[in-house]
């Protein structure tokens, strides 16, 4: 048996071989040209064509020698693949998502939102089960993908925690789980399943995931057509939904109901119904047949797109997901809602609204809204129950205030009356309450809890009463917008997106909106303004020379009223010309009368002058019957005389300046009384605003009042008939802030337009205007060329240098200011001259001398500085006044004992300090010193040279030390001064020596000779 089998696998392998030589040798030929491969096929050959360009062409055919043209426009889209077909055809291979001949049809389409795309099957046989084929992509591990519908019998293919689920659900009963996949699918890939959905038996499947799956491109695309409209519930028997749909068409349950399943977030792609294709499409916005269907799958952020307005902030919330934070006042998915304003107070309308509470707020009660006004007062907010005002919200001095339990109160820093929206915010936290404006903190305070309770009222704006409102500054005028107590709105008026709000009892005279009144339509503007309207205000725009908010102001002054000798200065509802007058002998009395529209009451008096006048002179009278005042100088002081009154209070005061002020300066005073609101009180004097001191009458009496009709009024003396007694000049003068003019109306280019007055009689003469005084340096008095100084009827001479004297008339003591300041002063004709004390130096002395700065102290020796001298502390071997001579060298054969050094003593001058040398002390007279002996100069530094008058004789060397010298003596004179001489002395002495030594040998040889005698033996061991 296996000799059998060998033979026959040898006889196979033969039969083998030759056929696959004969294979072979079909290829060995090389048939397919242009880098075609050759393969074996049917006992023949077949060329696989290579589908790269070869010289620029595609190659097809038997052998790859035809070209091919179909793929030379690559008329594919979307990235489809153009293959070239024989001879001049191609087809295109579409990616994924795409279909068409040229790949131009999408397939792709997304859900990035909760919706549904309807696909009609009542075509379709409803018992035969229906195959749908689809891909899909998604993040959420939840979400309806699939909804069949067969009667009463409802399938959804669902996502549920990452896995596909197959869920049934018959009539009202409950859902349950048909099939569950184990893969989760809810990773951003690509998955391919197919479900089939039938009354019978249904199941799903996975198919393939992405970078696993195959597409089949050759075979021939069905379309699926597109419905027409989403048909009643009920209308039909069958029905699929891509997505989900609430209401009657899912699961007979409302789409808010929890157990709903959320919708499928992501894309499909290759929706196949049937192995029938489902296109997206782009449908009118009023189609039903599909809702939030985007065609394409886009993995954009759609926060990249801002849709968020109003300022919104968009947060990422997953695939293509994102929800809008809002700032007030805006609401909504994209925050285009703004809640609806409400106006208050419209054409000042008495108007509120009344909201009733619906639950309790908690703990934590936040009250917040914004508001608009220009009116500094009124209500804003008030909780109240059956039995009080718990909580209440105003505006008082355009400032938010607030009272808690009728008793706590808290008033805001900051007003909010400006026109501009503020957000005004109030939290009650337990036992504190805190105010904030626009989120800055504007105050806090404890407190006791407040007790909200459903059915609690909020008035806001004011109250039905008003007479109640206006103790809170009556009803608001203004807008309130957004309002809200804790999490709930107090919507006026609702807007499109829904939200909490508490229920709206009465709204009265409150429009909507925040538009403002016409605050021009009384026409506000004087003297010819234009008026603007702004927000609940106006604005002028007003003719040259006014002013004002209405143009109430005349600038009357830029209309050049007054003369040219007078400065134009503007009063209230006028101006005045301000000038000065000179009163002199021959001058004319002003005489001054009300001109009887003056209504306010006079309690004061302001007048200046200036005048070198001590005797007796009137400034001002004025009289009226028995009533009088009279301002006068009196021994150069100024004194009030008034006796004024009525009744009982008819009294004379008096009272005189503290100090003399006729010293030709200008001086003003000012004539008040104590209290203006008596009929009579003591009168104060005060003088150049008050910095002297004060005077003040003893007695008190009335006003001025008799001024204002029937009453004279003089300047400068006590009547026409006295004449002038003043000389001197005055400046402006008032009564109870009146002026009294200096010039007629007929001398200014306009009359003054103010209602009351003081008016001038016209007199004789014509005031002198301006402050003239004596001419007092014509002729010159100032004698010696001193120049005169016009002092105001007083002159003053500034003289030369050299003289001195009310008129230069004495010459100047030009030693008097002490210009030697380190010297005494000799007054010289031409000046003065300085005998300056040591050490100093300057014209006048005034600086100190460095003695030492130009020494001539040579190189090495120092310089020690005196008061008018100096002196050279020189070295061992340097002497003279200047160490300028070298000390002689001693010979080397002399012996010196030289001292040691002595102590040197630093001392406290009279200047500075200095050292005293060589042992010398400190003197307390001229910064000198006290010298050892043997010592000289100031300071001690100069050793007595003993040698300088040559002691020494017969060429004897000195040498010189401290108050002594030695002389050294050659060999033939000895003496302290080597006066002797010695030369036979040394001759004796040399031969005396030379004796002794002859007896000292002689000696010694002797005794050699008498001592025993000694044998020296030497041993020599062999």
């Amino acid at each position: 048996m296996l000799r059998f089998s060998v033979q026959v696998w040898m006889l196979w392998l033969l039969y083998a071989g030759t056929l696959s030589d004969e294979d072979i040798s079909a290829c060995k030929q090389q048939p397919c040209q242009n880098g075609g491969l050759c393969e074996s096929h049917n006992g023949g050959f077949r060329c696989l064509c290579s589908q790269q360009r070869q010289k620029g062409r595609l190659d097809g055919g038997e052998n790859c020698t035809t070209a091919l043209s179909g793929c030379d426009d690559n008329q594919c889209e979307n990235g489809g693949i153009c293959s070239a077909l024989y001879p001049d055809q191609h087809t295109c291979i579409c990616l994924a998502g795409f279909t068409g001949p040229r790949c131009q049809s999408p397939t792709l389409f997304s859900l990035e939102s909760r919706g549904f795309m309807y696909i009609e099957t009542r075509l379709l046989d409803p018992e035969v089960p229906l195959n749908v084929t689809f891909s899909f992509r998604n993040a959420r591990p939840v979400g309806t993908l699939l909804q069949r519908r067969v009667g009463d019998l409802l399938l959804s293919l669902e996502l549920m925690d990452g896995r596909l689920s197959l869920r049934s659900l018959r009539g009202q009963g409950s859902s349950t789980l048909v099939q569950e996949l184990p893969e989760l699918l809810s990773n951003n890939k690509w998955h391919t399943a197919e479900a089939s959905l039938g009354g019978g038996v249904s199941f799903i499947r996975l198919l393939c995931t992405e970078g696993s799956c195959i597409r089949d491109s050759s075979a021939e695309v069905q379309l699926l057509e597109q419905a027409s409209a989403l048909p009643e519930p009920g209308t039909v028997r069958q029905s699929l939904f891509i997505g989900a749909i609430g209401g009657n068409w899912g699961s007979g349950r409302g789409a808010e109901d929890a157990d709903y399943p959320p919708s499928f977030l992501g894309c499909f792609r290759d929706v196949f119904v049937d192995s029938h294709l489902v296109l997206p499409a782009i449908l009118p916005d009023d189609s039903n047949v599909q809702e939030n269907i985007t065609v394409g799958c886009s993995d954009k952020d759609k926060c990249d797109d801002s849709p968020c307005q109003n300022r919104g902030r968009c947060v990422s919330r997953g695939w293509r997901n994102y929800m809008c934070e809002c700032h007030r006042p805006y609401e909504g998915n994209n925050c285009a809602d703004e809640y609806i304003t409400a106006r208050f107070g419209e054409k000042d309308l008495e108007s509120f609204a009344v909201f009733s509470l619906d639950d309790d707020p908690n703990d934590t009660v936040t009250i917040s809204m914004f508001i608009r006004t220009r009116q500094s007062s009124g209500l804003l907010l008030i909780l109240a129950n059956s039995t009080s005002q718990y909580l209440c919200l105003w505006l008082e001095e355009g400032g938010v205030k607030v009272q808690v339990n009728n008793f706590e109160t808290l008033a805001g820093q900051g007003a909010v009356s400006d026109g501009h929206f503020h957000l005004v915010t109030l939290k009650l936290e337990g036992m504190v309450a805190m105010l904030f404006q626009s989120a800055h903190k504007r105050g806090s305070m404890p407190i006791r809890p407040i007790q909200t309770h459903p059915g609690d009222l909020v008035f806001v704006g004011g109250l039905p009463d008003s007479r109640d409102t206006a103790s809170f500054g009556g009803y608001f005028k203004g807008c309130v917008q957004d309002l809200r107590i804790t999490s709930k709105r107090l919507h006026f008026y609702p807007i499109a997106t829904p939200v909490g709000s508490y229920s709206l009892e009465q709204l009265v005279n409150v429009s909507q909106g925040c538009s403002s009144d016409d605050a021009c339509a009384v026409n506000p503007c004087l003297n010819g303004g234009v008026c603007y309207s702004m927000w609940d205000d106006f604005i002028c725009n007003c003719p040259p020379n006014t002013a004002g908010q209405s143009c109430e102001e005349v600038k009357w002054c830029e209309r050049s009223p007054c003369p040219d000798t007078a400065v134009c200065q503007h009063r209230s509802q006028g101006f005045e010309c301000l000038s000065n007058v000179t009163f002199r002998v021959e001058s004319s009395i002003l005489r001054y009368r009300s001109n009887g529209k003056i209504q306010s009451s006079l309690s004061s008096v302001s007048l200046s002058f200036r005048t070198r006048q001590s005797r007796q002179a009137t400034l001002m009278h004025a009289q009226r019957g028995s009533h009088y005042l009279t301002v006068s100088l009196l021994n150069a002081h100024v004194v009030m005389a008034l006796q004024s009154g009525a009744g009982k209070d008819f009294r004379k005061a008096t009272v005189q300046s503290k100090g003399p002020i006729s010293d030709g300066e200008w001086h003003t005073v000012e004539l008040s009384m104590e209290n203006q609101t008596l009929p009579s009180s003591r009168w104060i004097l005060a003088v150049d605003g008050g910095r002297e001191e004060q005077g003040m009458s003893k007695t008190a009496a009335g006003n001025l009042d008799f001024l204002r009709e029937g009453a004279d009024i003089f300047l400068g003396g006590l009547s026409l008939d006295t004449g002038v007694n003043l000389t001197g000049c005055l400046g402006p003068v008032e009564i109870g802030g009146l002026p009294l003019p200096f010039y007629l109306n007929t001398d200014l280019n306009l009359p003054r337009p103010q209602e009351e007055q003081f008016a001038m009689i016209k007199a004789d003469d014509e005031p002198r205007y301006g402050c003239w005084g004596v001419s007092v340096c014509a002729p010159n008095p100032c004698n010696n060329d001193g120049v005169c100084e016009d002092m105001f009827d007083l002159h003053h001479c500034t003289c030369p240098s050299e003289w001195t004297g009310t008129i230069c008339q004495d010459l100047t003591d030009t030693c008097i200011s002490g210009p030697c300041i380190y010297g005494n002063c000799i007054q010289l004709h031409e000046g003065f001259k300085c005998v300056c004390e040591p050490g100093y130096g300057g014209i006048q002395y005034e600086a100190e001398v460095d003695m030492c700065e130009n020494s001539k102290c040579r190189q090495g020796a120092s310089c020690l500085k005196g008061f008018n001298s100096y002196a050279c502390l020189c070295p061992q071997n340097l002497t003279g006044e200047y160490c300028e001579e070298n000390i002689p060298e001693i010979p080397w054969y002399i012996e010196t004992n030289p001292l040691p050094p002595l102590p040197v003593s630093t001392c406290t001058g009279t200047r500075w300090k200095y050292n005293c040398f060589n042992g010398g002390n400190c003197s307390e007279a001229d910064d000198s010193c006290y010298c050892l002996t043997g010592f000289m100069a100031q300071w001690c530094e100069k050793d007595v040279d003993e040698c300088a008058s040559d002691p020494c004789l017969n060429g004897g060397f000195c040498l010189n030390y401290v108050n002594r010298f030695k002389c050294v003596c050659d060999m033939d004179h000895s003496g302290i001064h080597c006066q002797l001489d010695v030369s036979d002395f040394y001759l004796y002495l040399v031969l005396g020596l030379w004796q002794n030594l002859f007896q000292l040998v002689s000696y010694l040889v002797l005794r050699l000779d008498d001592e025993p005698e000694v044998e020296w033996v030497v041993f020599i061991n062999d």
